[in-house]
């Protein structure tokens, strides 16, 4: 049994992490429900709530493992929508780099390892060994803002998990295989695929999971007006 701990806001979001190796401890599905009840308390515009979350776990979600796995093996990935800018530019380029290889050095995979870095990727399809697997969708008919109202929903989901001493990775390789995704969830055709995730236990004897990441003080991304 994992005790509930005591965790305060500011800790929940200080310590929430992409954890990408995860304990096989089971997560049972009262704690799920309760993680989404929280999550669910998130704004979003008139109250319009446009979120839908599929909760895969067990046979589930191996199968959903096994047939995007499998859709990678036999073409190029085709995603529905950019996540990233077609043209990097700075400051930006320069984060993604520096994040990038901070987690593949800590594996021991060299720049000229394409091999290394494709399995590494291909652990993002197996959910990182998490029991739970999340997918979120809302109506293609809606706006931009419902993705604003998505966003801050998925962010509730991860810190509600920290509040029950779980460990999340919000996952946008899944959108490289939107169709594969879609027929094995049975989704309809007004549903667009936002992201995926991971949820469990943090395994916290594995190197992957020793990286940490830098941000920006808050002045260098914020001015300061009447103060």
């Amino acid at each position: 049994m994992h005790a509930k701990p005591q965790i305060s806001v500011d800790d929940a979001i200080a310590t929430r992490k992409s954890v990408r190796a995860f304990k096989p401890d089971p997560v049972p599905a009262e704690m799920v429900k309760h993680i989404l009840n929280v999550a669910a308390r998130a704004p979003s515009g008139t109250n319009i709530q446009p979120w839908k979350v599929y909760a895969l776990a067990g046979a589930e979600k191996e199968r959903m493992s096994a047939a995007v796995l499998k859709r990678r093996e036999e073409g190029p990935a085709q995603p529905e929508f950019s996540y990233y800018p077609k043209k990097w530019f700075e400051p930006y380029l320069a984060r993604r780099r520096k994040v990038g290889w901070d987690l593949y050095s800590l594996l021991g995979i060299t720049r000229d390892n394409k091999a290394g870095m494709w399995a590494q990727f291909g652990r993002n399809y197996l959910f990182f060994d998490a029991p739970v697997g999340l997918f979120f969708t809302f109506h293609r008919d809606l706006e931009l803002g419902t993705w604003l109202d998505m966003g801050m929903f998925i962010e509730n989901v991860m810190l509600a998990a920290r509040g029950q001493g779980l460990h999340t990775c919000p996952q946008a390789a899944w959108i490289e295989y939107p169709e594969t995704v879609a027929k094995v969830l049975g989704l309809a055709g007004n549903e667009q695929l936002v992201c995926g995730m991971c949820l469990g236990y943090e395994d916290d004897r594995a190197t992957v999971n020793t990286l940490v990441t830098e941000r920006e003080p808050c002045e260098a991304f914020t001015t300061f007006r009447g103060f």
